[in-house]
């Protein structure tokens, strides 16, 4: 390949949720490991919640079928 051919990105760079800074391909969609990590330890100390549906705060007393 010669130095004049263009390589078109998958996707555009987006900012990274952590810092803003452009996105890195090794770790899209953060500009780095230490954002990713960041992301990471977030998530397994729970500080992200998925919320549920109401109905699902209750159990079930019917019995099964």
């Amino acid at each position: 390949m010669s130095s004049d051919d263009k390589v078109t990105p998958l996707r555009p760079k987006r900012p990274c949720p952590e810092c803003g800074k452009p996105s890195a391909r090794e770790t899209y969609p953060f500009c780095s490991v230490r954002c990713k990590e960041i992301d990471l330890n977030r998530w397994l100390k729970g500080a992200y919640v998925i919320p549920g549906r109401d109905d699902e705060d209750e159990p079930d007393n019917d019995p099964p079928k």
